[in-house]
């Protein structure tokens, strides 16, 4: 069993910047592909970012490329979404997610692959 606590969410004026972090325990964190999530009131959750096992691999949602950056601490159990030049239309609540991988270089963009959630943190951008 895996448990996911975000942090790092608020509220942040169009431009700003913000950084998720999501602690992960109860399992081998160098065995864990990572990824986040997001999903706006009324609206499916949908990918941002996810990460390798190794970290040497990243991919992201066209809307956040070159704004959003993954990455993670294997030695602190940790990822972390730094998130610039934000706009409104990146509110939403944001979700860590992470699933067993056997392939270090291996990247999960579909929500259905991964077994384990975070609560979420809100993340709220005013205009």
């Amino acid at each position: 069993q895996v448990q996911l606590v975000e942090s790092g969410g608020g509220l942040v004026q169009a431009g700003g910047s913000l950084r998720l972090s999501c602690a992960a325990s109860g399992r081998t964190f160098s065995s864990l592909a990572m990824g986040w999530f997001r999903q706006a009131p009324g609206k499916e959750r949908e990918f941002v970012a996810a990460i390798s096992v190794s970290g040497g691999s990243t991919t992201y949602a066209d809307s956040v490329k070159g704004r959003f950056t993954i990455s993670r601490d294997n030695a602190k159990n940790t990822v972390s979404l730094q998130m610039n030049s934000l706009k409104p239309e990146d509110t939403a609540a944001y979700y860590c997610a992470a699933r067993t991988s056997s392939f270090r270089g291996s990247l999960y963009s579909t929500k259905n692959v991964y077994n384990y959630w975070g609560q979420g943190t809100q993340v709220t951008v005013s205009s």
